[in-house]
């Protein structure tokens, strides 16, 4: 289970060392692909093949599944952490997460964010108090 948030740097080549809280899941191999509101998403292989599986069972004939499957796959790379532990971020999601030097890494259970760190910083300020303030159960079941 990836958890936590880590403060990686990209270099000057688009890459970013995985946290080493990470590495026993994802130091086979990953995926990088577009998420929402403007991060990276970094899946184990066998948990993208996972998603993947999923996302199949969509219907084509559903406007919002096929819209969804292209911003999700078309923008897939596949990507080996290097002898440093250091993974490739190709340059147009890079451009998509708008991402610079400074990145925060987190975990969210079964994948990874990759974010530029400003506008992780705006997201979480953002989103504090409604999240502090959840009146409903979100997650059936969960509290």
């Amino acid at each position: 289970m990836l958890l936590g948030t880590h403060t990686p740097k990209l270099d000057d080549k688009g890459r970013v060392i995985l946290p080493a809280k990470f590495r026993d899941d994802l130091g086979g191999g990953v995926v990088v692909t577009r998420g929402q509101d403007r991060c990276l998403y970094v899946f184990s292989e066998k948990e993208f093949e996972r998603v993947h599986d999923r996302i199949r069972e969509a219907p084509l004939a559903n406007k919002q599944a096929r819209d969804f499957l292209r911003m999700f796959l078309s923008g897939a790379s596949a990507e080996k952490p290097d002898g440093q532990n250091r993974i490739t971020i190709p340059p147009p999601l890079r451009a998509y997460a708008g991402l610079e030097r400074d990145l925060v890494v987190t975990g969210v259970g079964a994948h990874a964010e990759i974010w530029d760190a400003t506008a992780w910083n705006t997201y979480a300020e953002a989103n504090e108090e409604s999240y502090a303030e959840l009146e409903q159960e979100v997650i059936p079941g969960l509290f």
